[in-house]
């Protein structure tokens, strides 16, 4: 299966999701675990990724830290909280919906 772009509004809940997971990461991992994890399905760009990951700041719904990677470089990374947990159960629960209506129009009983 070829890579798709990401859905219309799902950004912030694959990354919430990926952190509520995986706990902290920077930019790239969260990119590669998203990846990973849609068998490789979904790629995250950084140009929606790291506008994202602001506005998700400026919400509160991640917060950053700089830290010193493995390599020694500084690597900024990120973590959900408690107000990120909040709204990923709900966009969750409203994604859920979403795809239930979708799987009704799609495949309507026999009559």
């Amino acid at each position: 299966m070829s890579r798709d772009e990401i859905p219309p509004g799902t950004l912030y809940l694959l990354i919430l999701k990926t952190l509520a997971v995986c706990g902290r990461l920077h930019g790239f991992e969260i990119a590669d675990s998203i990846q990973q994890n849609s068998d490789e399905v979904l790629q995250v760009e950084e140009g929606s990724l790291y506008p994202a990951l602001q506005r998700m700041l400026r919400e509160n719904l991640v917060e950053a830290h700089w830290e010193t990677s493995p390599s020694n470089r500084k690597v900024r990374t990120y973590r959900i909280t408690p107000a990120g947990i909040r709204h990923l159960e709900r966009e969750v629960s409203s994604f859920e919906q979403m795809l239930k209506g979708i799987h009704l129009v799609l495949s309507p009983s026999e009559s």
